[in-house]
Order: structure tokens, then sequence, then C-alpha cells
């Protein structure tokens, strides 16, 4: 079967603000809701490719709307071949870089024309890719938590069949970290394995220290323990905290941004988000320079685009599991007794139209 010669007829972008399970509160900020940014891409042969990108904060998600409608007129027209797209939007922002607003447009439009191609297929992403969809072991990812309340949380999580869980850290002093994790492996058991992300809010110096206390926790990694452009930094705790892996990769920006961590020596492991990695595109570059680099792949958030990347990915390790896009779907991409496994056809992403108008941004 051959893939049809589609063309983008209409490109189409809606800012909701989707309510989450349980709020993300990190020593960055909390994020209590999900400002999201739907994208359709409406193709002449009535299949229509979707995505979502995450804005982080309501402030961005007006100027993401109009950067996708300012962009529009250059694809419309055009073929939905996303290497070719590829090459025409990083020709158009070349001189600017592919960062902040163009990188998060650029991405999500990448996943929204693989998801069309797919969809044509009528084929699941991974199939597409010529891998197939596969269960992915994932873990439950949790913000700070409140010892006196939210242990409940962490209960039901490993009730349901999780086998790991990730937690944030580093909002506080060192002790408050230790009575923290104390807790939280008393709770869940010394069988679950227990991830930490310090969502980069300490110094080099500060984070050696912290991870040093903790790490008689049996960690099986600490993320992003100062700030993700400090690739210096991340390489001086990796070398100075060791054996606790540090993981990072989340912020890395196309593959070029995970190309200059590698090379640096950042970090043990490498966390993908798809959104800021390129997309389809630049994850499949990605995954590419994990394994030539014998590094273990993880995703961040993303479940639905996520679980197809992670099943074609060769060093694909721990799956996280973080819903932010579920209540704008017709359906949930739900865990079952900690795996997680893609759907299709496509991404597998399909609007609830319901919702969408009634968590609209405006």
């Amino acid at each position: 079967m051959s893939i049809p010669n589609l063309v983008i007829r209409e490109i189409r972008a809606r800012p909701v603000v989707a309510p989450l399970p349980r709020p993300i509160r990190t020593a960055s900020g909390d994020v209590l809701d999900a400002p999201l940014l739907l994208i359709d891409v409406l193709t002449d042969v009535g299949v229509t490719g979707r995505a979502y990108a995450f804005a982080y904060t309501t402030l961005t998600l007006r100027s993401l709307v109009q950067f996708v409608r300012d962009i529009a007129p250059e694809l419309i027209g055009k073929s939905v071949s996303p290497r070719a797209r590829m090459r025409q939007m990083e020709k158009l922002f070349k001189l600017v870089g592919l960062q902040g607003f163009a990188g998060m447009v650029v991405g999500t439009l990448d996943m929204a024309l693989w998801d069309a191609l797919a969809r044509a297929m009528d084929v699941p992403l991974a199939v597409l890719l010529g891998g197939e969809i596969r269960p992915l072991p994932a873990y439950d990812s949790f913000g700070m938590l409140n010892p006196r309340t939210d242990l409940p949380w962490l209960e039901s999580s490993v009730a349901s069949g999780f086998k790991a869980i990730k937690i944030k850290l580093g909002a506080g002093d060192v002790q408050s970290d230790v009575a923290i994790i104390t807790e939280v492996r008393r709770t869940i058991g010394d069988d679950v394995r227990l991830m930490l992300d310090f969502n980069q809010s300490q110094t080099t110096a500060g984070a050696v220290e912290r991870i040093r206390r903790l790490q008689d926790f049996d960690l099986t990694w600490v993320e992003e323990p100062v700030a993700a452009e400090d690739l210096v930094g991340h390489r001086t705790v990796r070398e100075r905290v060791r054996p606790v892996p540090v993981q990072t990769g989340e912020n890395w920006w196309f593959p070029q941004g995970m190309a200059n961590a590698i090379a640096a020596g950042a970090s043990d492991l490498a966390m993908i988000d798809i959104m800021k990695i390129g997309g389809v595109t630049g994850w499949m570059a990605a995954m590419a320079q994990a394994e030539a680099a014998a590094l273990p792949l993880s995703n961040h958030t993303f479940v639905e685009s996520s679980a197809h990347m992670m099943a074609v990915a060769p060093t694909a390790s721990w799956f996280e599991y973080l819903d932010i896009a579920g209540a704008v779907l017709t359906e949930r991409l739900l865990p079952a007794d900690g795996i997680v496994t893609a759907r299709g056809p496509g991404l597998g992403l399909d609007w609830d139209e319901h919702a969408v108008t009634r968590y609209a941004f405006s």
C-alpha cells in the first residue's frame, strides 16, 4: 500500500485550559491546569492530523495561536511531507532559532503532519514508522508532595500496578527533602522504583550535597538537578554523585540540543520532550543519538504521542505517565497494571468537542 499524496488545506489552532487529574507542584512553581494549544491540519482528502502543544502558562496561549496563524499561509497548499515541511520551517526560522514559541509550534505541527499520514494509511504511527505497538513499563509522575495529605495518592498508584514512582523535591532545605523521601519510601515499599526531579532548582554544590544525603533511598535517577542549559553543571553533578544516575533532556531543543548535551557528558540517561525535540521527525534523530551513545531513553509527558515513539526507540527505558490532555480527548490513554500501550490510528488523538468548548481559553 502506497502512502497517499496529501496536501495541507487548512491549519486550525485552538487554545484550551484543561483540568489536571491532580496538580503538578514543582520547585519552579505550581501547574494547577494544563494550558494547551490544539492544532488540526486539514488535508485535501478529508483526513485531519491532530496534535497539541503544552504551553506551561496561559500567558503564552494567545501568542502561540497567533504564531500558528502567521505560519499557516507558508504551509497551506504544500504536501503533507513532515521532513520536507521541517526543512522548510527550519529555513523560515534560521535567523531566529528554533526555541521558545517557534520550536513549540514547529514540533507540534510536525506531530500533526505525521498523524495525518498515519491516519490516511489507517495505521498507528508506530506501525507507519516500521515498528509495532508494544506495552511500555511506566512510572507514575507526581509533583511535590505534602506527606500529611498526599501519601494516599502514592498508595493508590502502587495498588493500581505501577512499579515506579517519581516525585519532585528541592523547594525546601535538605532536611525537608530527607523527611519527605523517608515517608515516600516507607509508603511505596522497597520494591518500587523511585525517581527524583529537582526541576533545575539547585546550584551545582547544593545538588551534590542533596543527592549524597538522599542516595541511600535507592534512587533510579535524579532529574535536572541544576539549570537545564548548564551542561557543565550537570556533568559535574554526575561525576560527583556516582553511582546515582543523573537524568536530563526534557529541555533539549531539537536534536542539536541533545547532541550538545551528549558531547558535554551532561547525563547518564536521556529524557525527550517530543514537542521541544522537534516532533516525530526530531524524535527519530534523537533516538538514533541515544542508541549510538547507549543512553536509556525516556519520554517527557505527551503520553499519547510518546507511547508510539517509545515503542520504536531502540534504547527505550521507563515511560513517564503524566496525563495533561485527557480532559479534552474522547478517550484518555490510561495505564493498565503500570503499563502504557499506544493506540491508533495515527497518534490516537480525537478531540472531545464538548470539552474543547467548555475549557476554551479566551
